[in-house]
């Protein structure tokens, strides 16, 4: 009969699933929603809210947009927080300006 032990004693090489949690994705998601919101009124002052009184529909559907785009990099970066939270900004900006730019009319 053969010796099974070293079977037994063989170490899991493999390393642990990690448990992945989508809350600092959708944080990051959401201040950089709220980051992106204040820039055209740093840009353009107070006549930024007239604006947005007309337009506030289409500027609230990025809200979950920006969630659900912070949350698929944190998934995709694996845990790398920092860069994670860089691109998740730069692109809920971009997203966010495209939009500010289309309805504006520049």
């Amino acid at each position: 009969m053969q010796n099974v032990t070293p079977m037994l004693a063989r170490k899991d090489e493999r390393t642990p699933d990690e448990s992945r949690s989508s809350l600092p994705g959708g944080v990051i998601g959401f201040l950089s929603y709220w980051c992106a919101l204040a820039i055209p009124f740093m840009l353009y002052g107070s006549n930024t809210l007239f604006f947005f009184l007309y337009t506030w529909p289409f500027f609230l559907a990025l809200l979950p947009v920006s969630v659900l785009i912070g949350i698929v990099l944190s998934l995709m970066i694996r845990g790398r927080l920092v860069w994670s939270g860089v691109i998740t900004a730069i692109v809920v900006v971009c997203l966010f300006w495209l939009l500010f730019s289309f309805l504006s009319g520049w």
